[in-house]
């Protein structure tokens, strides 16, 4: 059950992080899932930061790492640690505030 919990969870990060690429999805929209009380925000909370700003256009491994630095976000915090101000700096970076 287990393994299928965690099989299920990645296959739904994979999507997001799909999205996201796409343009499917963008950060504002992101963070309002993660914002309602569901199972499938709880698999995203868990999604790495710098894994998500990777999958967004434009932006690679060298830009996102620049960005969290400049934004002071540690390269190991998740979507669910970051808080009101780093979300809000996310925001204004990439024009969505």
């Amino acid at each position: 059950q287990a393994l299928e919990k965690a099989a299920i969870a990645r296959r739904q990060r994979a999507e997001v992080k799909e999205k996201l690429k796409m343009g499917g999805l963008n950060l504002t929209e992101l963070f309002e899932q993660l914002d309602t009380p569901d199972p499938s925000s709880d698999m995203l909370a868990k999604l790495k930061v710098v894994s998500v700003l990777e999958s967004l256009p434009g932006v690679g491994k060298v830009r996102a790492r620049r960005l969290m630095e400049e934004l002071e976000i540690s390269e190991s915090r998740r979507l669910r640690g970051l808080g009101t101000n780093q979300r809000r700096a996310l925001l204004d970076k990439f024009g969505q505030a």
